[in-house]
């Protein structure tokens, strides 16, 4: 039987017990049953071939490939970025045709420093909700935060099947059962060289790799032509798993079915070269086990690089230690690659970490969450020696196996000075070859340009940098500079096989996440934050008896984030009298209208204020009846 008319596994979530046939069929990495598969060529009715009249491009687009005379269009489709665009993360892509849509990840990210208060950063759903009828699934790349994370928000808006490889799956389900949404979630396991159907256009998954395992690219087929997404992506000729990237197929797909455009990661696209395989990282290992003898060595990662734990794994079976795990998300994920056989443990060699006082330190590993010195991390609260089962000695050996992501710099470094203050000895990504990127280089880039030998090429998921770099690499390999888009998020880039061009915008941008609360923190709630964490807060309060309108009480001065009151005696007495005398010049008018009144308390203050400290604290006028 053809490869690519093999059934996926589909596994569907509905309000039945944890041990249903379907569940147990799922933990015997059997299908549970069985769906439909279509063939790459067999998925796409394509219209007949009919030359049609050009039109002119609607409202403020921008034509960006001129049609020749011989040229066929053919059904329009449409790429919408909603994320991943001019930024690191949150990365999701639609694509639409005809009365059809699907949507390619769902991720977050990472909130900014002048986002204080906010957990996480999303997509805004906008567009997608406004045509959820017309959406068919969600096509999944790999399962880190930034192209999974946005998910649970989507799924609660949009219920549709949601298409992944099994290690994928099985982390969307671990995020899905947290926010008591599995039953009600339908997730579809597809092996890669398999096709997934939506609608007039299907999804081919691509094998490649990347720093956690089962990552994909796609293949698109549309009415319009081959549209291949790399997904985040490195060529490694030596994985861990053994299973190195589908070059073959993407060079098939470029020079017997011909790709109509290419998007391909571009977040390593300034570094010239090649990625390092994962496996150098096995080598540093071996010579820090051998170097931290005779100490405890605790190793702090991105909690979803299973190849890394991998390798740390087996390091401490050569040196016959004992492997403890800390952070919640380190555990999740270690946990769902041990039960999908993505992680090979030796029986004995994990021990739980209330077990470790049972051990000589020199017998023991730490595998820990805080690579990126985030305040609430493992690392950081063994730092800072407010960790409840680890504190930090001379006689520890710590490896940081991470680059800091941009921005996150001052935190590591904070975290390492404070551990080397603890006599502990501290290796980081800068002294060895401790890390690797999961991203391909310049080099690996061009080679999949080479092969696809795309018609038109959009650079996806990076800063403007990034994807100015990258479109200059793809001009360096012979593409015409009109047949490249930088996009933006939000764009509706449409191609009809003869042309590519940005023809309308969507709304687009970000969604904060507080607590429970998903997008009630907005512009101007972080404004007042960001004045409140600068210069503090005064709070005026003033009793006024509402019949004969005449203060009775006040005003009264309280302080928070701006001076200490009780050292700032004089200047808090000279605020008092500033406020008796705009009291005082007061009509009996604006003493009885309040917001008027306020106002007017507000502006004598911040100007005395101003005039005394050259600061501008959010000052917050109180009337109270009496």
């Amino acid at each position: 039987m053809n490869e690519n008319n093999t059934n996926p596994s589909k596994t569907r979530r509905n309000p039945a017990s944890k041990n249903s046939p379907q569940k147990r069929a799922y933990k015997k990495k059997t299908p549970a049953n069985e769906m439909t598969v279509y063939s790459a060529e067999s998925a796409v009715k394509l219209p007949s071939r009919t030359s049609v009249k050009k039109t002119e491009p609607r409202g403020n687009s921008r034509p960006k490939h001129s049609v020749k005379e011989n040229e066929i269009r053919k059904t329009p489709v449409r790429i919408i970025p909603l994320g991943g665009l001019n930024e690191i993360g949150k990365n999701m892509t639609v694509f639409e045709c005809c009365n059809d849509m699907f949507i390619l990840d769902c991720g977050l990210a990472f909130p900014d420093s002048d986002m204080p208060g906010v957990d996480i950063v999303i997509p805004d759903f906008t567009y997608v909700e406004r045509n959820a009828d017309k959406v068919k699934g969600i096509v999944i790349t790999h399962g880190h935060e930034d192209h999974i994370g946005g998910l649970v928000y989507l799924l609660k808006k949009v219920n549709v099947p949601v298409y992944a490889t099994r290690l994928t799956i099985g982390l969307i389900e671990g995020k899905l059962k947290e926010a008591g949404m599995l039953n009600h979630a339908e997730l579809i396991t597809i092996k890669p060289r398999k096709t997934a159907k939506m609608g007039c256009m299907s999804v081919e998954f691509i094998k490649v790799n990347h720093s956690i395992p089962d990552a994909v690219g796609m293949a698109i087929h549309t009415p319009a032509g081959i549209i291949v997404h790399t997904g985040d992506f490195k060529v490694d000729f030596s994985p861990i798993d053994g299973e190195t990237i589908d070059l073959a197929y993407f060079g098939e797909l470029g020079t017997k079915k011909g790709v109509l455009a290419l998007m391909a990661d571009s977040t390593n696209v300034e570094r010239p070269g090649y990625t390092h395989s994962e496996k150098t990282v096995g080598t540093s290992f071996d010579r820090l086990f051998r170097q931290g003898e005779g100490k405890r060595i605790i190793i702090a990662t991105f909690s979803s690089n299973i190849h890394r734990v991998q390798q740390i794994i087996n390091s401490a079976v050569k040196y016959k230690r004992k492997v403890a795990i800390f952070g919640r998300s380190m555990v999740n994920v270690i946990n769902t690659a041990i039960e999908l056989g993505y992680l090979e443990v030796p029986e004995g060699i994990m021990i739980d970490v209330e077990m470790m006082h049972m051990y000589e330190n020199e017998r023991i590993v730490l595998i820990t969450t805080g690579s990126q010195g985030e305040p609430m991390s493992a690392l950081t609260r063994m730092a800072m020696n407010d960790h409840r089962n680890v504190s930090i000695t001379p006689m520890d050996f710590i490896i940081i196996s991470a680059t800091p992501i941009p921005g996150n710099e001052k935190y590591v470094t904070r975290v390492v000075n404070e551990l080397m203050k603890s006599g502990a000895e501290v290796v980081y990504e800068a002294m060895y070859e401790v890390h690797v990127s999961g991203h391909a280089c310049q080099e690996e880039l061009k080679l999949i340009h080479a092969l696809t030998k795309p018609k038109f090429f959009i650079p996806v998921h990076g800063e403007y940098k990034h994807l100015k770099k990258h479109a200059e690499l793809a001009m360096q390999m012979g593409m015409e500079k009109d047949h490249i888009i930088i996009a933006e998020n939000g764009n509706v880039i449409e191609t009809d096989s003869a042309s590519m061009r940005i023809v309308s915008q969507v709304p687009s941008g970000r969604v904060l996440v507080d607590g429970s609360g998903v997008g009630d923190v907005g512009t101007i709630v972080l404004r007042d934050r960001n004045h409140l964490a600068q210069d503090g807060i005064i709070i005026v309060v003033i009793g006024i008896e509402r019949e004969t309108n005449q203060v009775v009480s006040g005003p009264d001065i309280i302080s928070r984030g701006f001076v200490y009151v009780r050292e700032s005696e004089e200047l808090m007495g000279g605020a008092k009298i500033r406020l008796t005398e705009t009291l005082s010049g007061c009509s009996y008018s604006e003493m009885k209208e309040w917001t008027t009144l306020k106002s007017k308390l507000r502006d004598a203050l911040s100007d005395y204020i101003y005039s005394k400290t050259r600061r501008s604290p959010m000052i917050l006028p109180i009337i109270m009846e009496t």
